[in-house]
This record gives C-alpha cells, structure tokens and sequence, in this order.
C-alpha cells in the first residue's frame, strides 16, 4: 500500500521543514496533553488530605497553564502541516495541468474531459487530505498513545494489560474495512469521473440538445448515472457507519474492563484513587485517538485510490515532442513583427516557409491509411489551395505541419530540414493555424484575437481584425473589443467566430499561414474582403488553404486536389479548368448554383 505514496516523495522532500517543524509542534501538543491527567490525578489524591481554595486555584492554574501550551502548539500544528498539504495540492495542480498541457491531440481522443477534470479537481482533493488532516491525526494519536503508555503502565501493568484487550480487535476491524474502503472509493471515483463527463458534455453540446429536443432523453440518461453513483456512495457510507460504531463499542468495552479491574485495585489499595483517576483521564483522552483510526483509515484510501488515478495523468508522456537531441544553439534566433507592436515578435528568421511533402503515406493508430504517396511541394512564400470530397485527408495533411499528429520520418520538411529537427516551439511559432472547428475563450474578443500574442497593443489587435474583415463589425458591440463571447464563441455568429481565428492567426504574423475550411461561414463578398487582406500581409509567407469553394482557390499558385488520400490533379485554376477532373466538375457545379441563386 505505501509503495501507492511514491509519487508523493518529490512533493514530500520539498515541503520536509514544514513536515518537520509539524512534527515538532505535534510532539510537544501531546507531551503537554499527556500531563493533564498526571495533574487531575495529583489532584484527587492532594484533596483526600483536605479541600481548600488554594489547592483548587493552584491545580485549576496548572490545568488552565497546560491547556494554553497546548492550544499554541495546536495552532501551529495545523497551521503548518495543514498548510503544507496546501502547498502541494498547489504544486501538483500547476504540475498536472503543465503536465496536460504537453500532451499531443491523441491523448485527449482517448481521454474524456470530464475524466480528467474529476481528476484535477475531486482527486486532488483526496491527496490533499491524506496529506493534512490525515498524517495531522494520525501523528497525534501515535505521539499521545507513545506519552501515555509508560505512565500508564507505571501505574499498573496489570490494568493496562486489560484495557488494551479489546484494541487488537479494532485493529483487525481497521484493516478488513479499510481494504473494502479502498476498492468501493474506486468504484466511486470512477463513477464521478463519468458524471462528470456526462455534465462536460451536455453543457457543450447543449444547443444541439435543444435543437433535437432531446433534453428529457439527456435528463433521464443523467439521472441513471447519478443513481448509480448514489448506489455506489451508500455502499461506501454504509461500510463507514458500520465501522464507526464498531470501533466505538470495542473502546466502550476497553473503558468497561478500565473501571472494572481498576475499581478492583482500588479498593484492594493496589493504586490510589487518584492514579485511577489519571488511568481513567488516559483512557478518555484515547478514545478519540482511537476513534479518528476510522477517519484516517478512511482518509488514507481515498487518498490513495487517487494518488493512483493522478500518477496515471502525471507519468502521461506526449506522443509528440521536441527530439531531446536537438542543442540549444540550434535554437533560431527571433524577429520583429511586421505589425505595429514589437512585442508580438514571434517569427524565427531562419525559418522560411518552405514545405514539403516526400513519398508521404499517413495512418491514425487504429485504421487504414489516410495519406497515401503524396508528393508535394509547397515553396516558400507561395500560396497553395488544398480541394477535394468531404474526408478525403485534407484536414489531416495540413495538421502534419504543427506536428498535430506525426508522420513517418523523412516524410514531411520545412525547409529541406525534417520537421522532427525542428524544436515544437520554434516550428508552432512559426505556423498561424484557423481550425476547421473554431475554438474561442469564454474571454474577451480583444483576448482572444491576442491569444498567440499576448503583449499585443490594441492598435496590432484592430489591424489583425481588418485583415479578417471584423474590425468594424466589432467596434459596433456596445464594448468593442472588450465585448465578452460566450463559452466556445457561443454568443457570435459563425462568421464572426472564424473571422475571430482568422484574426488571431494573423496577429502572430506567421511563416505559414494555414486556414482549414476558415472561410466556409462567410459569404463570398466578404471572402473577397479576407482574401484581399492576406494577400497584402501574407506576401512573402506561405499560405495554405483548404476550401470547397473555387472561388477562394482561384488565386492560389497551385492547386492540389485530394481524393481518397491521394493527389489526383495539380496545378494552377486555369491548367485544372483545361482539364476534365473534379476540379473543374466542382467549378462548373457551383457556377451554375451561383447562377440559380441570381435567377431566383
């Protein structure tokens, strides 16, 4: 079980001094606890020569004396100890998100956000208990028990012997409940997990919900799994309140023998009546000790059931990453910005933009390949428009570029270089990328479109929004800039939201540029608008551009048509309309729906 506390040590060794000032505090809180009943015993048998004021005024002093060390020392105690624990509920949030962070895009496929947030959130605060209030009692009851045994047994071996009868009973009753504890908080914390989940994506998807009028259908579908956690927590409370009161009545059967034997030796004078007053005061002041077991029992399997859980999200590794082998004086040095503000310098110079695709053939880890034998060429500063059916790989050739998900080695190149040579974060510097699906932050737009240039002046953020043909729309909003959207852009329109992206790519001033489909929620005279405005500030960058609509690949340098996978035709608008491919079947298709849209 405590080989589960590894991933702990580095947190652990870190906070030592804390921990070990605690550990200081907590010996002298118990030190001085354990002289209260040496004091009530003195005085029972000091009253039996005589009662007066004096004597009750210096006992209750000594008591009150006591009572106040031990009150500073609690303090301390918890202040520290409990405030370590805090510390590195800190630290292992920072490091699990940091952690997260690196992860490539296959890893959340695989991974439910809701599990991870349930990880990140209830998890944590598991560990964080083991830690404080867990070890805090746990180390109290050890110390205390430690001080008050040897007075105990001075005062009579023969009782002590028979008040601890019971106690090896409770220890057994500790360790059968606790090892069924462990396994049902699994249950349970896998269970939160998928509510969790359940909940993340209802919220998401909640105007999908809503336009298919399936919210009742949602409702019952999360009542389910709420009953089922229900279940599974009352299985657990269960168990608890059967240990609990178990353990109480083993302690009310030790405190029985205590009076029992004790009264016994009392009355043949083998102690005093003061010493079995002080034996009586140790056996009270262990009853909570005793009792916290259960507790800490409790605390110590929570804990490590998701010490587990968030290991598994800490030894995580990224499927991508930068080749360890890469030195740092291959690090390329950065430039300024072609807009206004100098500190949205992100462009590496050495890098140019040249890219290229050599005997490509690309598969996802469970499926048959996507790509296959595509040879391409894309010179630096040259634009290329990427057409072709609905999942026939466009989406997945260019997220190759950002290393998104990684090719064979050799396959893909910037600059005759391959692209593992290349550090992530000089190569992703490097690339302003609008997804298909367009992400924005529940922030402001100002925020949003400075999102990859978090230094920028307000004045480089509008210039970005001209580009996209969103600046206007923007100063309209009673706030501007700092309109506020929604979660995932919810309050703009679908155009508003990828001319946002648009912007935001803009503003970093790439190497290469690459929109996915941004122009799809656009009509075509404001495609006209956004095309014209990256003309003008993508001269000399690379631009790709993946569309359904010839009007925005008419302009490209080259055109590479994609069918199942693989290039089919190549060239430029007018080499592919001289030809008698899909290129020009979907010129001549969408000509005539322009046509009827006149008509009508």
């Amino acid at each position: 079980m405590l080989d589960k506390l590894k991933p702990l040590a580095p947190y652990l060794r870190r906070y030592w001094k804390p921990f070990a000032w605690g550990g200081v505090a907590v010996v002298c809180y118990n030190l001085l606890r354990a002289l209260v009943p040496i004091v009530v015993g003195d005085a029972v048998d000091d009253m039996k020569h005589g009662v007066d004021q004096r004597k009750i005024l210096f006992h209750a002093l000594r008591l009150l004396a006591i009572a106040f060390g031990s009150a500073v020392f609690l303090y301390v105690e918890r202040q520290v100890i409990i405030g370590a624990s805090r510390e590195i509920e800190f630290d292992l949030r920072n490091d699990l998100f940091a952690n997260l962070e690196r992860q490539s895009a296959s890893f959340f496929q695989t991974h439910r956000t809701g599990d991870i947030m349930a990880r990140s959130t209830n998890d944590l605060s598991a560990v964080r208990q083991l830690l404080g209030p867990a070890i805090l009692y746990s180390a109290n009851a050890l110390f205390f028990t430690a001080a008050a045994l040897p007075v105990m047994y001075r005062i009579s071996p023969r009782l002590l012997l028979w008040a601890f009868v019971p106690l090896p009973i409770a220890s057994v009753l500790v360790q059968q409940f606790g090892a069924r504890i462990h396994k049902r908080f699994e249950r349970i914390q896998a269970m939160f997990s998928d509510i969790s989940a359940k909940a993340q994506e209802n919220f998401s998807g909640a105007r999908l919900i809503r336009a298919f009028a399936q919210e009742q259908a949602e409702a019952a579908s999360f009542e389910t799994a709420n009953l089922e956690y229900i279940s599974r927590s009352l299985h657990l409370v269960r168990l608890m309140a059967m240990l609990w009161p178990t353990l109480e009545f083993v302690l009310g059967l030790s405190i029985m023998i205590t009076l029992l034997i004790g009264g016994h030796e009392v009355v043949h004078h083998g102690i005093s009546v003061g010493q079995f007053a002080e034996f009586m005061v140790y056996m009270v002041q262990l009853t909570w000790p005793m009792i916290a077991i259960g507790w800490v029992v409790n605390l110590f399997q929570r804990g490590t059931a998701s010490i587990v859980r968030i290991d598994e999200l800490l030894k995580a590794e990224p499927s991508i990453e930068t080749n360890p082998q890469l030195s740092l004086n291959q690090r390329v040095p950065l430039v300024s910005s072609e807009f206004e503000d100098p500190a949205t310098a992100l462009i590496p110079a050495g890098l140019q933009g040249d890219v290229e695709f050599r005997n490509l053939t690309f598969a996802y880890e469970t499926g048959p390949a996507v790509l296959q034998d595509i040879r391409l060429r894309i010179p630096a500063g040259s634009s290329l428009a990427i057409v072709g059916p609905t999942g026939s790989g466009k989406s997945t050739l260019i997220h190759l570029i950002p290393r998104l998900y990684d090719a064979a080695p050799g396959m893909v190149l910037i600059d005759g270089v391959p692209i593992r040579d290349w550090s992530l974060e000089e190569l992703r510097a490097n690339i302003g990328m609008v997804p298909q699906e367009t992400f924005l932050f529940s922030d402001s737009i100002a925020h949003n479109v400075s999102f990859g240039a978090p230094q920028s002046s307000i004045q480089a953020i509008e210039d970005a929004a001209s580009v996209a043909h969103i600046r206007t729309e923007i100063l309209d909003f009673p706030r501007g800039f700092e309109t506020l959207v929604g979660e995932r852009g919810i309050t703009l329109s679908g155009g508003q939201k990828q001319r946002t992206a648009i912007a935001r790519a803009v503003l970093r001033n790439p190497r290469i540029l690459i929109l996915d489909d941004a122009l799809a929620s656009v009509d075509t005279y404001t495609e006209d608008q956004i095309l014209s405005g990256l003309n003008r500030i993508m001269a000399g960058r690379t631009t790709i551009l993946i569309s359904h609509r010839t009007s925005t690949a008419r302009n490209a340098d080259q055109i590479a048509v994609l069918v199942e996978g693989r290039i089919v035709e190549l060239g430029t608008h007018d080499q592919l309309l001289a030809g008698r491919g899909y290129y020009k079947r979907l010129y001549e298709k969408q000509q005539l729906e322009e046509e009827l849209a006149v008509a009508h």
